[in-house]
């Protein structure tokens, strides 16, 4: 067999397709359990959740029952892992939702859900570079005493995260993971130390009581705590770098989600020990982002805070990073599929990660970074700045798109296996992916219906439309690609989702 330069081939080590020299598929035997279960926590951000989601759910919504909120979100996520780790056995693909969805539902859908989760984690990842830059100004300004505009920070963290992401996943989660177990050691100390000095209530459970999950701002505070979870799913992206994705993939799945929701859960009753349930709402009204610190400060002292301060800033950076390798890699996956131009998916020669996608991101961000510093003429801390404008925007959008994809991920699931026969063989975990399913459908529902509580905007803001409409305009152009190449070429249609299968074909139809 001959091939020429432009023909898919196979490399001699480790049959890793090529193209001009250049792969088509990540490399694999990267990614250890702890490798990849530290890339899919890192995005979880622990204590941006701790810090900033917890506080302003409770302040904002008024909902004491917040422990509880992260029970049974944690109980319908792994339902919804259940189905999904399962399809992650038959499916690895770079791509993981667009791909799963492509192998439910068809080639259109998972156009449609590729277009879609590409803009919901950019919006994921840059929505972070405002609270980034935010919060680094300000640790410059208290413990440094110099004063910078909170765009310069932003755009450098973009930049240095442009950089890592053409390095090995491996030595990223090596380097952050030492922080991100710090990060979570000293929340844990909080926990304990506010159990050992609880407010005037006492070690009361009254967070978990069902009766704290009433009133108006029960769907929203779905919405800001599911946020929280966002990062287990990306467990299958990275599916190709792992010896045993089969084995892994579920394996970190399941201990993230099972241990979100345990760390969450515990680290949200002991912020209502600290003030007593009673409380817990007012103080956080009136420390808003502060009361994690405000809390540390007379339990823990100062050093403990300034550490604490620090490392949520780390810990934001962590996060910023493993969006960002989620990004480049759907990139890649749709690259190497044609739903993006063929550079994109190609990797780098060097380090073997998807260096195109690594750079599309990187320009998205910093020119979305740069719109957002350019219409910045306020005070950072005016509420009405854009610098927050960027962290509440961006981050709804995205949390709303893979709402989304993971609803549609849920169905997808069911069909798959319906269609190969294996229905009576998968019967409970079908189940488990509907009800999965529905429970997301629901609050998506509750995210579009409450989106202007959930970006600060008034209730006849154009904003409540406008924003939640840039996922459905992807997801309409997704689709409208999708039914283009089905016309147009439908050989190509057919192998969306197929990953580095499909040029396996390529290969052996070349022959």
């Amino acid at each position: 067999m001959t091939t020429d330069s432009s023909s898919p081939s196979t490399s001699a080590a480790g049959g890793i397709s090529t193209f001009k020299g250049q792969e088509r598929a990540l490399r694999a035997d990267r990614l250890g359990t702890g490798g990849l279960l530290l890339s899919v926590l890192a995005a979880t951000a622990p204590l941006m959740v701790v810090a900033g989601v917890m506080p302003t759910t409770f302040a904002v919504m008024g909902i004491v029952g917040q422990p509880l909120l992260f029970v049974v979100l944690g109980v319908v996520l792994i339902l919804f892992s259940i189905g999904y780790s399962e399809m992650s056995r038959h499916v690895h693909n770079a791509g993981a939702f667009y791909a799963y969805i492509s192998r439910g539902l068809g080639g259109t859908a998972g156009a449609g859900a590729a277009l879609v989760a590409l803009v919901a984690y950019n919006a994921l990842q840059i929505g972070i570079y405002g609270i980034f830059g935010f919060e680094v100004s300000g640790l410059l300004a208290t413990y440094a005493e110099v004063e910078i505009a909170w765009w310069i920070p932003a755009l450098v963290a973009a930049l240095a995260v442009g950089l890592l992401g053409w390095l090995k996943i491996d030595v990223n989660a090596r380097v952050l993971g030492v922080l991100l177990v710090i990060e979570v050691l000293l929340v844990v100390i909080f926990d304990f130390a506010a159990l050992a000095d609880p407010g005037k209530e006492g070690l009361s459970l009254h967070a978990f009581n069902p009766d704290t999950l009433t009133g108006a701002g029960v769907g929203t505070a779905l919405c800001f705590c599911i946020a929280a979870f966002l990062g287990f799913e990306q467990a299958p992206v990275y599916a190709e770098e792992t010896s045993r994705p089969h084995v892994l993939v579920p394996r970190v799945m399941f201990l993230a989600v099972g241990g979100v929701a345990v760390f969450f859960a515990l680290s949200s009753w002991a912020l209502t020990v600290a003030t007593g349930p009673a409380a817990i709402v007012g103080t956080a009204q009136k420390q808003s982002a502060g009361l994690l610190f405000f809390l540390t400060e007379s339990r823990l002292g100062g050093t403990f805070t300034d550490v604490l301060h620090v490392l949520f800033v780390t810990g934001m950076f962590a996060a910023l990073l493993s969006f960002h390798n989620v990004v480049a890699r759907y990139a890649f996956a749709m690259g190497r599929e044609g739903l993006l131009p063929a550079a994109f998916g190609r990797t780098s020669g060097t380090s073997g990660a998807p260096g195109t996608g690594s750079l599309l991101q990187t320009v998205v961000a910093v020119v979305v970074v740069a719109a957002f510093a350019i219409a910045d003429d306020k005070p950072a801390g005016d509420p009405t700045a854009p610098v927050l404008h960027l962290f509440t925007w961006f981050g709804n959008i995205g949390a709303l798109g893979v709402i989304v994809l993971m609803a549609a991920a849920s169905l997808s699931v069911v069909v798959f296996f319906v269609r190969r026969g294996a229905a009576g063989a998968q019967a409970w975990r079908l189940v488990t992916s509907a009800l999965a399913g529905l429970a997301l459908l629901v609050i998506a529902g509750y995210t579009v219906k409450d989106f202007e509580v959930l970006v600060g905007a008034g209730p006849d803001s154009s904003l409540s439309w406008i924003l939640p409409g840039i996922i459905g305009l992807a997801l309409v152009a997704g689709l409208v690609l999708g039914l283009v190449l089905r016309a147009r070429a439908p050989e190509r249609h057919a192998r969306i989702g197929l990953g580095n299968e499909a040029f396996q074909l390529d290969k052996a139809a070349s022959s």
